[in-house]
């Protein structure tokens, strides 16, 4: 998947400028795919260039640059072509796995204090998770793309539920050797 796809996306959601882009971005597609905001900004010019969208100044601009995004034609076309394509399935790329294998071949690191880092941070992102899902889907009458929202969100609660049991039980082997 490209930046561009997860930028047509946000923006076939609801038009915004650049900075309310990045921000509604970080809430919602950036927890499964990250971005910066100046790659956001790079990558709303190159999509501008391709066609995919267009700006005009924002009404509230004033003497701002401030500019409103939206999508094409071209650009609902690209979407469509690049969401009728096979997904890849995801590619597990964790540095830890190696250190674990590296602990594993010298028998001499202590990576206890990570596992318990590591713990914690999936412990607060699953209490977000969580907020998010009493904040935004606690109605019984959702709407079609609320639930497939809410599905996205469970595969996020169910991955940190996962990471943290599968740590403790790490934790546990190294402690108890």
């Amino acid at each position: 998947m490209s930046l561009s796809h997860a930028l047509l996306t946000s923006l076939i959601e609801k038009s915004s400028s650049g900075y309310d882009l990045a921000r509604r971005f970080d809430k919602s597609i950036g927890f499964f795919w990250h971005a910066t905001h100046q790659q956001i900004y790079r990558e709303l010019g190159r999509m501008e260039v391709a066609g995919w969208i267009e700006s005009s100044t924002a009404p509230d601009a004033g003497k701002t640059r401030k500019r409103i995004y939206r999508v094409l034609p071209a650009g609902q076309t690209e979407l469509l072509r690049w969401a009728a394509e096979p997904a890849p399935m995801m590619d597990l790329r964790d540095e830890f796995m190696v250190r674990l294998r590296a602990d594993a071949a010298l028998d001499a690191l202590d990576l206890a204090p990570e596992l318990r880092r590591r713990i914690s941070l999936h412990e607060e992102k699953l209490a977000l998770y969580r907020q998010i899902e009493q904040r935004d889907f606690a109605a019984p009458d959702l709407s079609r793309a609320a639930r497939i929202h809410h599905m996205i969100l469970k595969k996020g609660i169910l991955h940190e539920e996962h990471s943290m049991a599968w740590a403790r039980e790490m934790l546990d082997l190294l402690l108890n050797e």
